[in-house]
């Protein structure tokens, strides 16, 4: 006598078929990792882009005002606002030319950088305390999403750094206004 289907124990599929399976999904629901540009989003995100600024309070952001300067931090320079030090890296040059959280292309030679919460379109002064060499990055995407770290910024940013050798490093960050 045989046991009916739903009395049998579940079959378990190896494990390298398994892995196997969800590469093969996730191929096919991710696209082509080179894709073109979409004429519909860009009409549409164009149509966004012309709205005015949303307030940073209604939006749900992160009040500025409200994060402390670390006390180590050396004075901003007039109409800056001290962020903070952390760890700061570049994007690979994989990443050039896709979309980033903002909706616009990256890309390697602009100065621009990622961060976990500042508005789209900050300008924040990044400055290397090693060198003393700064440069004023614009917020354009997320990020970065390693720990220790709170800017993920363009290869054209830090070269101005000197972050190229080493791949990241120690910053001091100051909004600047």
């Amino acid at each position: 006598m045989t046991t009916p289907l739903h009395q049998r124990p579940a079959r378990k599929l190896p494990r390298r078929r398994a892995i196997g399976a969800l590469a093969a999904l996730l191929t096919l629901t991710a696209g082509p990792a080179h894709a073109q540009a979409d004429p519909v989003f860009d009409a549409q995100f164009a149509t966004y882009a012309k709205l005015p600024a949303t307030p940073v309070a209604a939006a749900g952001a992160v009040d500025i005002a409200a994060i402390a300067p670390a006390p180590e931090a050396a004075e901003p320079a007039e109409g800056a606002r001290q962020l903070g030090t952390g760890g700061a890296s570049y994007y690979a040059a994989k990443f050039q030319g896709r979309r980033t959280a903002s909706g616009e292309a990256f890309d390697n030679g602009a100065l621009t950088a990622a961060h976990r919460s500042l508005p789209f379109g900050s300008m924040v002064r990044v400055t290397n305390p090693a060198n003393g060499k700064s440069v004023v990055v614009r917020i354009n995407d997320r990020g970065p999403f390693h720990a220790g770290r709170v800017l993920d910024m363009s290869r054209a940013a830090a070269e101005r750094l000197g972050l190229i050798a080493r791949g990241h490093g120690q910053v001091e960050l100051a909004l600047v206004e």
